[in-house]
């Protein structure tokens, strides 16, 4: 039997008992040099305690909550091969939000750990391998290539890019601007300027949305080839802690691997009974833009919504059913009403707080039957578009293999630095959890690519903001008032109706709001909504306000360019610090 060597706490310098508040770890895993083991915690900062030498652990020795002191035995490992004994190096202090701590060099690959439960053959090897190619997979993949390490990212679509730029974000947009088109030139009549009825051209819309793609997408690509990431097609399964299994067709690759990062998203939810009809469709069949006189938007979030505007301007006519009380459930009711207000002037319907019974294939469409207070209803559509959320892809790539933790629900939880409870593997995007978005995904892949080459990081986003393109734009970020007042939160507010905006008024768009959310005794920004045009621009303004803790006075006394819809981001602060013009607002008492 192999001998075994204690890892040891290593001086902590004045700190003489520190709580452990995490373990990386567990018995059998591969460690490498500078793979963090345990992070402790003083009443200072905290600390991680890494691995000096390569091996296998055999035996951990703490837990989460047990007080620790220099000296004090961690764990117990077989080395991986014969070495003399190396001081252990010193745990440092780091601050909480360790966002620019000193890095380490990208370390030389140590040696690939045993199979851990695959002894078959291996294709291919690499110190990093990325699953999944979207927004987080990719920008994973090329910072880590960044920082030194071998990179293979695994993707199934023949572009990268994934389900965002493909099938996703980017061609929606794309549509969701020709909409805009549509509709600005529909609302000059009113003021002159007069156009003849649009002439719709799908085959030309959708070729023009799929060139935006194929730039984008093309682009990555040769990223890819600049950074020496190497890129293999085909979806990816784990075999094994250190092993993937990566099939496309009749072929079938293993690779094997040091570290991993999980990027595998997720897919549109399917409601269960739903008859097989090519007429009922999800949001990657709506974007080939297949134009049936009816549509009918089962689900009145943002991607049902989103896609609702773009079918509406291009003359579908469209009715949107959503199971809760309002749409876009969460959104604060003063952000939705804008938006609310004119969906139900322009769609067919508007039907909340109803259910979908049942569908039925029939000659002249889908029959749908409603039921709302006990009654029920039967309408038919041309089409049916069912976009009720997403559901993570965690059960779909045999991670119990690998010994990750997966949810009920498909999820894949994480820490700080984006590790699953496999210290090697990392997970990122819409498998580790809500929001899911494409930028909260980059911001991990970063993060875990960083931490995979031995960086100091952690994920320590105050806020993430939220974006429905729909007509009017609404977008939060940090704390909501639905939010604020579920939970007892006390918080004052600063509004600016963008009645009073010079530029809403030239653009037509009076309707739209900007509200900031105020620690009623710091007098610090702790969220805001916007609804109107450009709202997605206007939002990132206040998330950085939020990050950099700025209160009303820093946004209010700085100067933005007049007129633009950004100076109702400095009014909505002057509405709540008093000093507001443009507006009269009796002082509060």
């Amino acid at each position: 039997m192999a001998e075994t060597v204690d890892i040891r706490v290593p001086d902590l310098g004045d700190f003489k008992s520190v709580e452990v508040i995490e373990v990386h770890v567990r018995a059998g895993d591969a460690i490498v040099p500078e793979q963090p083991l345990i992070t402790l915690e003083s009443d200072k900062a905290t600390m991680e305690v890494p691995a000096t030498a390569a091996g296998r652990l055999v035996e951990v020795c703490v837990k989460p909550g047990d007080q620790v002191s220099a000296g004090t035995v961690l764990g117990r490992m077989t080395p991986a091969e014969p070495t003399t004994a190396t001081a252990p190096a010193a745990a440092k202090p780091k601050p909480e939000r360790a966002v620019a701590a000193a890095a380490t060099p990208p370390r030389a690959a140590a040696p690939l750990p045993g199979a851990g439960g695959y002894d078959g053959p291996v294709d291919l090897e690499a110190d990093l391998v990325v699953l999944g190619a979207g927004p987080g997979g990719y920008t994973a993949a090329f910072r880590a290539a960044d920082l030194g390490l071998a990179v293979t990212l695994v993707e199934r679509w023949p572009t990268l890019g994934g389900v965002c730029l493909n099938v996703g974000c980017i061609p929606s947009k794309a549509l969701l601007h020709a909409a805009r088109v549509i509709e600005e030139a529909r609302e000059m009549a009113d003021h002159g300027v007069e156009f003849g009825a649009p002439v719709i051209r799908a085959d030309r819309l959708r070729e023009w949305k799929n060139k935006v793609v194929g730039r984008l997408t093309g682009g990555l690509d040769q990223l890819a080839r600049q950074r020496r990431v190497r890129i293999v097609r085909g979806s990816g399964r784990f075999l094994s802690p250190h092993h993937l299994e990566v099939t496309d067709g009749d072929s079938r690759q293993v690779l094997s691997f040091r570290q991993c990062i999980i990027a595998a998203g997720s897919e549109s939810v399917r409601l269960p009974g739903l008859p097989d009809d090519p007429r009922i469709i999800d949001s990657t069949s709506a974007l080939e833009l297949e134009l049936p006189a009816s549509l009918l938007v089962v689900g009145g979030g943002i991607i049902g919504l989103e896609m609702a505007t773009v079918y509406e301007a291009l003359g579908v006519r469209v009715s949107v059913v959503e199971l809760l009380d309002q749409l876009m459930p969460g959104v604060d009711a003063d952000l939705l009403r804008p938006l609310e207000r004119r969906l139900r002037k322009r769609y067919e319907a508007v039907m909340t707080g109803t259910k979908v019974a049942g569908m039925a294939p029939a000659a002249e469409g889908i029959e749908v039957t409603f039921e709302r207070a006990g009654k029920t209803e039967q309408r038919t559509y041309g089409k049916v578009l069912v976009a009720v959320g997403r559901s993570p892809n965690g059960a779909r790539i045999d991670a119990a293999r690998a010994g990750v933790t997966v949810t009920e629900r498909g999820f894949v939880p994480v820490d700080r630095q984006q590790r699953t409870n496999v210290a090697h593997i990392f997970a990122i995007g819409d498998i580790v959890g809500q929001p899911m978005l494409a930028h909260k995904a980059s911001h991990e892949g970063k993060v875990a690519a960083e931490v995979a080459a031995g960086h100091k990081r952690a994920f320590d986003a105050r806020v993430i903001p939220a974006v429905a393109y729909t007509d009017p734009e609404i977008a939060w970020v940090g704390l909501t008032e639905t939010r604020a007042k579920a939970e007892g939160i006390a918080v004052d507010k600063g509004v600016f109706p963008w009645a009073a905006s010079g530029r809403a008024l030239a653009l037509g768009r009076d309707e739209g709001l900007t509200k900031l959310l105020f620690d009623p005794v710091t007098r610090r920004v702790l969220g805001a909504g916007i609804v109107g045009p450009n709202a997605g621009d206007l939002i990132s303004e206040v998330a950085l306000a939020i990050e950099m803790g700025c209160d009303a006075e820093d946004i209010g006394l700085t100067i933005h360019p007049h007129p633009t819809l950004s100076e109702t981001v400095a009014f909505a602060a002057e509405a709540f610090d008093g000093t507001l013009t443009d507006l009269y607002l009796p002082k509060k008492r």
